[in-house]
């Protein structure tokens, strides 16, 4: 084949020999104008590249975090690349259009400069931080001296639409780094000179996009104008530090969302009111469920009794299945030296979301945030051999981590709580096994709790920051290559975070998909070559010499306040017969049946259940309402009939009344569903 041409492989298995610099606009319209008019971007797989980077990595990397915006791609690696994208090699390419996985990622980082390009047309001063797209849709930080209004935030949706309706393409530029640093560090835009410092390298080309008259340091890729850019909304407005240090200027970040049709868009806003309507934090008050005490601060959890109970039946499952799974239970105290803390590393790389130390009488202490430290100090205790590991030790317990005070979210982030945490401590040769029987754990724990669909992500470190991380190359791509392998065996998809990972560790996490579709983060599974070696950890192997061995951290809850609050709005309070607070409400229809009502609540008591009987001299329909409105599974309604015939009126929740069944019989059907935890009644 001539040097000046080059193979391109389509998904059809067809390959087209074509000169270089042939565009993948170019491909798609010599298949079809109307697969042309239809595609947005292009995902290109290079034939004769070598990752350079995170070889063990197959997933695709996020598109949120600063060092995948801005960071040098793994070459190897399939990637998304504009329809102009000049292609000079022979490479696989698929034509991305909006049924892609991957187009509304493209389509929202394109609203990101949308919003960009009208905040500077209208407010020119502003400085411009980075404007990535989420799972939700978009946001873009920026500096400014003065607040956005509510006004201001009409008047930039109305200025999107300008800059839409120009559809302007979307042009890629490159220039050389000094010069793209020396008219950023002009003009004032320290932002975006900080992310040329960090992620270019000296005497490189710096990619730029341009619309129209407003040009950003960007990656790409982007839809081909920002006439594709047709149903958006700006959404919200919030405060974030720069680098999230509260001792930088405060940034102001616009966030908004964006579809492919208004269709599309409305939907979104519909599960938006839904979520409202399961919010965890009006729930938890309308149900009695927990509250935040101004007095006592925020971000600390008083669990009432109803919530109580829940978290109770919650526990009670984690330990019973960690015993069953060869887990050791063991309890930590809340705080430690300093000293250990110094030893793990904490005090170092986390230092900022500890408490203060306290200065007792013989040393300085912390609150911890952490229980890792405590349980290698149990495993250090004793000597041990080959023959002990791998040794699992599980904990449900209470940790303490610095928050500021707009961070905090009811339940889902907190200062203080309860981690579900477990640290298996193992030889090099088990490590993928425990790694893989952490996944099936979390699965158990998804399934069991009624999430039938989870994403995955595999947190790697960033090489170029080795500020943040401890250990060699050399242990960072053996731990990554080792949850690689385990997500491969069990033929996990997955995607790539670089610059993620624990500072100790490389990491898988567990995010479930609830009713409404959204991802949440709980589970997580840790790799950790790190502590064992701060700690001189040891085991005696089968050879008689002394070994180091390897650390896995898990936590499947993530954390029991976090998953709660999940559990709340995934169900929207009608908790499930298993972990419901009150299972059966029970309703006399007046004062003579009350010695029947008795009767019932001791049979229901006796076989297990969490019965409440409402005694009021109240009507019959006001006592069912009350017990609807708390979203009782089931209640029981008798009268004389049933009292004569040894029975009761069921009603279920979201069914109403399915008549009259003999009581026993209503026992043993309910107690089939708790025994089986079943999400249905």
């Amino acid at each position: 084949m001539s040097t000046n041409t080059i193979a391109i492989h389509l998904p059809d298995g067809s390959v087209r020999e074509v000169p270089s610099g042939t565009t993948p606009l170019d491909i798609a319209n010599s298949i079809s104008p109307r697969l042309a008019a239809a595609s947005i971007a292009a995902r290109i797989t290079p034939f004769t590249a070598t990752a350079v980077q995170n070889s063990a990595s197959d997933g695709q990397p996020d598109s949120q975090s600063e060092a995948a915006m801005y960071a040098a791609e793994d070459v190897a690696a399939p990637r998304l690349a504009d329809l102009t994208a000049p292609l000079t090699a022979d490479v696989k390419l698929e034509l991305v259009t909006e049924k892609d996985p991957d187009a509304l990622k493209v389509l929202r980082h394109s609203a990101a400069h949308v919003l960009a390009t009208a905040v500077l047309e209208l407010f020119p001063e502003t400085k411009l931080g980075h404007g990535p797209a989420t799972d939700s849709g978009f946001f873009y930080d920026f500096y400014r001296a003065q607040p956005f209004t509510p006004e201001d935030l009409a008047a930039i949706e109305a200025k999107m639409a300008e800059v839409v309706a120009r559809n302007e393409p979307f042009c890629h530029e490159f220039a050389p780094r000094d010069k793209a640093l020396e008219a950023f560090e002009r003009d004032g835009d320290f932002m975006k000179t900080h992310f040329v410092t960090r992620f270019t390298a000296p005497g490189s080309e710096v990619s730029f996009y341009r619309n129209g008259k407003f040009v950003d340091f960007c990656r790409g890729p982007h839809v081909p104008s920002t006439g594709r850019v047709k149903a958006f909304k700006v959404t919200s407005l919030a405060g974030a530090y720069w680098l999230g240090d509260e001792k930088n200027p405060q940034l102001q970040r616009i966030y908004g969302t964006a579809f492919f049709s208004k269709k599309d868009l409305d939907e979104h806003f519909a599960r938006l009111e839904e979520a409202a309507r399961r919010d965890h934090r009006v729930l938890g008050k309308q149900l009695d469920l927990f509250s935040i005490q101004d007095l006592a601060g925020a971000g600390l959890i008083f669990w009432h009794p109803k919530g109580a109970i829940i978290r109770k039946v919650m526990e009670d499952w984690m330990r019973d299945e960690c015993l069953r799974r060869g887990y050791q239970l063991v309890y930590t105290p809340h705080v430690a030296r300093v000293n250990l803390w110094q030893t793990s590393g904490h005090e170092g790389f986390y230092a900022g979301n500890m408490y203060t130390p306290m200065e007792l009488d013989d040393a300085m202490y912390r609150i911890k945030p952490m229980n890792c430290p405590f349980h290698i100090l149990i495993y250090k205790n004793s000597p041990k051999s080959y023959r002990d590991l791998p040794a699992r030790y599980a904990e449900l317990g209470n940790v303490y981590r610095y928050e500021r005070s707009g961070t905090m979210h009811g339940l889902l982030r907190v200062r203080g709580f309860t981690q579900d945490d477990a640290h298996i401590f193992c030889t090099p040769q088990q490590i993928e096994g425990e790694v893989s029987a952490c996944i099936d754990f979390a699965e158990a724990v998804l399934k069991t709790f009624g999430f039938q669909e989870y994403k995955v992500e595999l947190s790697t470190w960033d090489p170029s920051d080795r500020a943040h991380y401890t250990g060699s190359s050399e242990n960072w791509d053996l731990a990554i290559r080792s949850l690689d392998n385990v997500l491969k065996s069990r033929s996990i998809e997955y995607r790539i975070i670089p610059g993620e990972a624990a500072f100790y560790g490389p990491k898988i996490d567990i995010k479930l998909v609830d009713v409404l579709g959204r991802l949440w983060q709980l589970s997580t599974v840790q790799f950790d070559f790190n502590l064992p070696a701060r700690f001189e950890l040891e085991y005696v192997g089968e050879d008689g010499e002394r070994h180091q061995p390897v650390m896995v951290h898990r936590a499947l809850f993530g954390s029991v306040e976090r998953f709660f609050g999940v559990l709340i709005e995934h169900y929207a309070g009608a908790f499930p017969l298993w972990l419901a607070p009150v299972q059966i409400g029970l309703v006399p229809i007046s004062e003579r049946h009350a010695a029947y009502a008795q009767k019932v609540e001791a049979a229901l008591e006796d076989a297990g259940f969490r019965v409440e009987t409402d005694d009021r001299n109240e009507k019959m329909n006001a006592k069912i309402r009350d017990f609807a409105n708390q979203k009782v599974p089931y209640i029981l309604v008798f009268g004389d009939k049933e009292e004569a015939s040894g029975s009761v009126s069921v009603r279920i929740r979201g069914k109403g009344d399915q008549g009259a069944m003999p009581l026993d019989a209503f026992i043993a059907k309910a107690k089939e569903l708790v025994a089986t935890q079943s999400i249905e009644l």
